[in-house]
């Protein structure tokens, strides 16, 4: 199966500014990700930077991935989804002759994530294609994940029309954590996708959504500045 491997990064960012070329542990944030995919079997011309900034562009160049095109303005906005991204650099791509049969998102933000945990995720996306029997049964998507911190089987409640919490899910009988169903959660490092599934459904929406466990401390997803700082601990221990 032919993959691209498809980082978004757009020039804006409010919680980190310039976060994407920020220096995290000596170099650029982008090139954690570009060296794990690369780490990960991927080859130069198939890792593809979508990105509206030139600067981004040029550094992205630098550390190995391609940038065949410039990421219109209407999809760099604050509000454009993930998907319409992804379809746009299909469509960019298959343009000028390279066409893809499935789509590894890879987001610069998840700087711990390594080549094998992608790895991974690509290879419980093919199992699952091979073993499927009928269209029905084709994955729409792997993705990596991690155990949710809170188990709505155990430390997750709702109230109720008086007010009165109670537990979210099950009868509340579970008196110790570990006795509880396992719940997970998207940790956003590692998104396998069907791009025929996704040009029909938004990617919550997916079917056959197949999970690749991520351990909780290589799960970090860099959204605010106490967030860079766990990072850099990480990239100095």
């Amino acid at each position: 199966m032919k993959y691209m491997y498809l980082i978004p990064a757009r020039a804006g960012s409010k919680g980190i500014p310039g976060k994407n070329i920020k220096p995290l542990g000596g170099v650029p944030l982008i090139w954690h990700t570009i060296r794990q995919a690369l780490d990960a079997g991927a080859d130069a011309a198939d890792i593809i930077v979508s990105t509206d900034g030139e600067e981004i562009a040029a550094i992205s160049r630098q550390g190995g991935a391609s940038v065949p095109f410039i990421r219109p303005a209407e999809l760099a906005t604050d509000t454009s989804s993930s998907r319409s991204v992804i379809l746009h650099a299909l469509d960019e791509m298959k343009r000028r002759g390279r066409d893809y049969d499935a789509v590894v998102l890879l987001q610069p933000t998840s700087p711990l994530r390594t080549g094998t945990d992608i790895r991974n995720a690509v290879e419980t996306y093919e199992k699952a294609v091979a073993n499927a029997t009928s269209s029905s049964e084709m994955p729409g998507m792997a993705v990596s994940v991690c155990e949710a911190r809170t188990n709505p089987y155990y430390s997750a409640f709702e109230t109720d029309a008086d007010g009165f919490l109670h537990i979210s899910k099950g009868d509340g009988k579970y008196t110790r954590r570990q006795d509880a169903p396992k719940v997970w959660e998207f940790n956003g490092a590692v998104y396998v996708i069907n791009p025929r599934a996704l040009r029909k459904e938004e990617i919550s929406r997916l079917p056959n959504i197949l999970p690749v466990a991520m351990p909780a401390d290589r799960s970090l997803d860099l959204d605010t500045p106490a967030d860079w700082a766990r990072a850099e601990e990480n990239f100095h221990k």
